[in-house]
């Protein structure tokens, strides 16, 4: 029987560990197959605290994993199959062994929604990204390019225009989704250009100059045109990884897990962090502040647990 088992190698799963761990709960940590979650695709992160100079994605997710594995917590490399919520005795399996704990923490984070075009992949982390956030300072003077046509799309195309010198927003209709004030900001904002009824076909590039272009078509006439964009933002929501999670614990519509302000799910001894209950900020420092509270949480259950 394992006091915590943290589900999630990201910033969330790596903090829930490190207080774990101080907590004298050894911890085990199960990964799964995308170390360190959306920041092992991040090139460079400028805006977590204590790091001035900024750092790469992996850097800090190993940073991360350390000071967990040094405080006691156990990280493995195993994907979890299935699982059985009975409180008390959660049980899981994995693609290695099977596993019994008092208290499970989910930190699975959600995956950014792709277009699936040429050029995508080999570009992403070298000009195709999906955070404004952590990216958008290093396209200074730059020209990018937005796909998607609802708030957060808009939100991203604007706050890239304190960097960028233009911003393209492709959106496939002829009309947006974004709530009218979103709407506003980007459509009186002159360096924001709005791309109608198109889509995304390509993302050209080389290997030195990373991306130089994006190709689009116009879906009503098929014509395709090539934007000179140094950069390509792609905002077309987020896919919470709770697949395993279905019909297991409650999710809301968009499949997020619900959590109390406290990060407790609907299941006793089931706590959850980071992206996968988090569909507003996304960011790293709050995905570890719910990890840190998670954590906090569990101990106090498990010290109620044991009476």
């Amino acid at each position: 029987m394992e006091n915590v088992i943290v589900i999630g190698g990201g910033p969330s799963g790596y903090t829930a560990a490190l207080y774990a761990a101080r907590a004298n709960l050894a911890p085990i940590v199960l990964t799964g197959r995308v170390l360190g979650g959306q920041l092992s695709l991040t090139s460079e992160i400028e805006n977590f605290p204590g790091f001035p100079g900024g750092l790469g994605g992996p850097d800090l997710m190993e940073r991360m994993r350390q000071q967990a594995e040094h405080f006691g917590a156990v990280v493995k490399y195993e994907e979890v199959m299935d699982i059985d919520f009975q409180p008390g005795a959660h049980h899981l399996v994995t693609d290695q062994g099977e596993y019994t704990t008092k208290a499970v923490i989910i930190s699975t984070g959600s995956s950014s929604r792709l277009l699936d075009v040429p050029g995508e992949e080999p570009f992403f982390g070298r000009g195709v990204s999906t955070c404004a956030t952590c990216d958008g300072a290093f396209y200074a003077n730059q020209k990018v390019v937005v796909v998607g046509g609802g708030d957060s799309a808009l939100e991203e195309g604007t706050f890239l225009t304190r960097f960028a010198s233009h911003v393209w927003i492709v959106h496939r209709r002829d009309e947006l989704r974004a709530s009218k004030i979103m709407q506003d900001r980007a459509l009186n904002n002159p360096k924001v250009e709005l791309v109608w009824n198109s889509k995304v076909q390509e993302v050209v590039g080389d290997k030195q100059a990373g991306v130089t272009g994006v190709r689009v078509e116009n879906v009503v006439t098929n014509e395709e045109t090539v934007l000179d964009a140094d950069g390509l933002f792609i905002a077309i929501g987020h896919i919470p990884n709770t697949k395993l999670f279905e019909g297991k614990i409650e999710l809301d519509e968009q499949g997020y897990i619900l959590t109390d302000r406290r990060q407790h799910t609907n299941v006793p001894g089931v706590f959850a962090g980071g992206d996968v209950q988090d569909h507003v900020f996304r960011q790293a420092i709050t995905a570890a502040g719910t990890g840190c509270a998670a954590a906090m949480e569990a101990e106090k259950y498990i010290a109620e647990l044991e009476g």
